[in-house]
């Protein structure tokens, strides 16, 4: 149950991140993207221990140690998520984490 609820936010995320990127609207875009991310994370998180992260904290720690390929790329996207808060986002910076959602989404084989 829990890992069909982590592919449906992902796919939520993902497709509402296109609506967005559609729109113009690229700090919108930004966030839900970095949303799939990381419920593509958490899925990977859950397949291996049978939890799901409660904090981001939490998430980077796990990733950090058990899966740093995982942990790089989401820290690398972080900062962005952090930033569309309080800056203007731009159409290329969405497509980068785009394309990062669907790299991770195909080493997992969730169809997105």
């Amino acid at each position: 149950m829990k890992e069909e609820i982590l592919i449906k936010t992902t796919k939520e995320y993902y497709d509402s991140g296109n609506d967005e990127f559609e729109k113009k609207r690229y700090n919108s875009s930004v966030v839900l993207y970095f949303k799939a991310l990381i419920a593509i994370s958490d899925y990977i998180i859950y397949k291996k221990t049978g939890e799901t992260p409660s904090s981001h904290t939490n998430r980077f720690r796990t990733t950090e140690k058990e899966f740093p390929e995982i942990y790089n790329l989401i820290d690398k996207d972080f900062q962005f998520y952090q930033d569309s808060y309080s800056q203007v986002m731009s159409k290329e910076l969405a497509e980068v984490i785009k394309q990062d959602v669907q790299t991770l989404a195909k080493k997992t084989q969730i169809k997105i």
